[in-house]
């Protein structure tokens, strides 16, 4: 908490509630940005203190909590709101025009804080074990996914890439990303869209439960999202040990289906891949044996298994009986014996009454034959969680303001990202620390 030292005869506390206001004392609260004031004050040492350092930040806090666009908005804000003022700690006896910083004194001090990106990522580490400790079960099942993040700058013209000087009004760190979605129409034929954007990504990884962010990076937009995700995982296993430790699932959809990514989750984390697969299998190829020279037991491409009767011909799904980690494979069941409908293949299948079982070890196709198969109730049931990270984008574009925006540069957007989570983790602390888990999510509410 960023405290502010001197002590005053008069406080607008003692004449007025402060509504609203309470949010923004209720993130000041919670934020452990000490180690951070201290590094700014002595970065000022003995020069003009005409704007104190925990005050202007605080400020920069405000323009998060109430969703001030831009440095201007939350400057005229803090012009005719005397509340604010006074919450953040900026002078109460001087004028409001002179008690208010500059544009070029917020423009010098998120240079700043760009150089100190590192304390404030740490901030949000620290924030993240917090919530930790005070929440059951934090971390037991996490969602992954990127958001698009149009640069406010406007992209090169086609040739003149490489001649993009840094001048403050160009991005020359942003590129173009591309993002393709492909479904199939209940008649069978495909459609595709296809979304372009200039800027960058915003990689999360979410606690799907409690829908709060615990891991994140700023790239450009055509950087892979399977890529970034390891690299978010890794950051979690070197920081937050016993949090991925504790991980049971991660859920994403079909843009991290990488078979190294599912490897290193299952094998390396002992955390399950609730990742749908593309489907990248031929048109006509709708099937494949399980095993080469098996009688009557095929596969689709999303890994459910088929029994194909020998007298008929016809294919029926076979029930997905659970995961044996003992002989790391897929068990399956005969559908006759399970559902108790009559198959004149079932006495050469064996099995008794029981029927016949399939067991499918997850070496023969890891990005197929995944711990939670595909097709079974149990992954549709964990991949629901995924929208939570949806959710978590949705109120990055709306209530912290990434809908309109005046960033440009990957610096200045990492830092615009990392204090909007920040905002986001000391709210939810706060509310936890008040026993309001009800608006544990809540921007908005006082």
């Amino acid at each position: 908490m960023a405290i502010i030292p001197q002590t005053r005869l008069f406080s607008w506390e003692d004449v007025d509630n402060l509504g609203d206001l309470k949010r923004l004392k209720l993130v000041v609260q919670a934020m452990p940005d000490e180690p951070l004031m201290r590094l700014l004050e002595k970065a000022r040492g003995r020069g003009r203190d005409d704007y104190p350092v925990r005050a202007v930040w605080n400020s920069i806090l405000a323009g998060i909590v109430f969703q001030h666009p831009s440095v201007e908005s939350l400057r005229r804000e803090l012009t005719r709101n005397a509340q604010l003022r006074d919450l953040c700690g900026f002078d109460p006896t001087k004028k409001a025009e002179e008690a208010v910083p500059k544009p070029y004194n917020y423009t010098r001090f998120l240079q700043g804080l760009m150089a100190r990106q590192e304390q404030i990522d740490g901030m949000f580490e620290r924030l993240v074990d917090d919530l930790s400790e005070e929440l059951d079960g934090f971390g037991r099942h996490l969602a992954c996914d990127s958001k698009a993040i149009r640069s406010h700058a406007r992209p090169p013209k086609k040739g003149q890439e490489e001649n993009r000087d840094r001048d403050g009004r160009r991005d020359i760190d942003a590129d173009f990303g591309k993002k393709t979605y492909r479904e199939r129409r209940e008649d069978g034929t495909l459609w595709k869209r296809v979304t372009s954007w200039f800027g960058y990504k915003l990689h999360l990884v979410v606690e799907a439960d409690y829908e709060l962010p615990v891991a994140y990076e700023v790239t450009r937009a055509s950087r892979p999202d399977n890529r970034a995700a390891v690299r978010m995982l890794e950051g979690l296993e070197d920081r937050h040990r016993a949090l991925l430790e504790g991980a049971e699932a991660l859920m994403a959809d079909k843009a991290y289906d990488d078979g190294k990514l599912l490897s290193r989750l299952w094998e390396g984390w002992g955390v399950r891949p609730i990742i749908p697969k593309r489907q990248d299998w031929q048109d006509a190829e709708q099937t494949r044996p399980l095993l080469e020279g098996a009688d009557n037991i095929v596969y689709d491409c999303q890994g459910q298994l088929y029994c194909v009767c020998r007298w008929t011909g016809r294919q029926r799904k076979m029930v997905y009986w659970g995961y044996e980690s003992q002989r790391d494979c897929q068990k399956w069941r005969c559908p006759a014996a399970r559902w108790g409908y009559e198959c004149k293949d079932r006495d050469r299948c064996g099995g008794g009454d029981y029927g016949r079982v399939v067991r499918v070890p997850r070496a023969q196709d890891k990005r197929t034959f995944t711990p939670v198969a595909r097709p079974s109730l149990a992954f549709a049931r964990l991949y629901r969680k995924r929208t939570s990270v949806e959710r978590v984008n949705s109120r990055l574009d709306g209530a912290y303001g990434f809908e309109r925006h005046f960033v440009r540069g990957q610096a200045k957007m990492r830092l615009r990202c990392s204090l909007a989570l920040v905002v986001m983790l000391a709210m939810a602390l706060g509310r936890v620390r008040q026993k309001r888990r009800d608006k544990l999510r809540s921007l908005v509410a006082a």
